[in-house]
């Protein structure tokens, strides 16, 4: 009974990130120029819950692996100090970012003027994720986990991330594609992410349907 409680609440803590994710995101297109402080206060917050959220998930997925192949549970300890770290830094520039907001005096657009926050959320968000990814996909595949589609998933999507890493040498446009806080490295990989962890949320909530033990016959 504790494994499906267990796969449940870490089903609905992905779930819950997911879309709280997935309403973030559009948020940041809305303005052509530096946008009000109600939209970049109410995506930072929404991103808030979004990332507490993610440690409740990261969390559940290590009480998993332990649960369900204790020789794994390294990788497990793996997934949720990387998972913590990418969303601790994440917490991080959503504070600096929201500070700078409330302090100015006119608009601002914080994913511009808020410079230390390009590698928190670019680079070092990138490599943390792309850590917690494979060993998400490491413990999938080799314990049996969830189906195998999310252990593959994840190792695709680590790869991508990786391949973000080495934006922070390409400026702080964020109109450009591969910048330090690019679309594509902040934006586009914001969406890759609440869609897939959206996937993998469902498939752990159901996962749980699967380890009901059946009824014992009637005498």
């Amino acid at each position: 009974m504790n494994d499906i409680i267990a796969r449940r609440a870490t089903g609905l803590a992905g779930i819950t990130a997911a879309v709280c994710f997935i309403i973030e995101v559009p948020l940041y297109f809305l303005y052509s120029g530096p946008p009000p402080d109600a939209n970049v206060l109410t995506r930072l917050l929404i991103g808030i819950v979004a990332l507490a959220a993610l440690i409740l998930f990261v969390t559940g997925v290590r009480e998993l692996i332990k649960q369900v192949h204790p020789a794994h549970e390294w990788i497990g300890t793996v997934a949720f100090a990387t998972g913590l770290v990418y969303a601790t830094v994440t917490l991080v520039s959503s504070g600096l970012e929201a500070g700078a907001v409330i302090a100015a005096d006119h608009p601002i657009d914080p994913t511009i003027t808020v410079s230390g926050t390009y590698i928190l959320y670019g680079s070092i968000g990138r490599l943390m994720l792309a850590l917690f990814l494979t060993a998400l996909g490491y413990a999938v595949t080799r314990a049996n986990l969830l189906p195998r589609w999310v252990g593959r998933s994840a190792y695709v999507l680590a790869a991508v991330n990786l391949a973000f890493v080495p934006s922070l040498f390409f400026g702080n446009t964020p109109a450009h594609f591969y910048a330090a806080n690019g679309w594509g490295s902040t934006a586009l990989m914001g969406a890759l992410l609440s869609y897939w962890l959206l996937a993998v949320g469902i498939s752990t909530y159901r996962s749980a349907a699967r380890r009901t033990p059946a009824p014992a016959p009637a005498l």
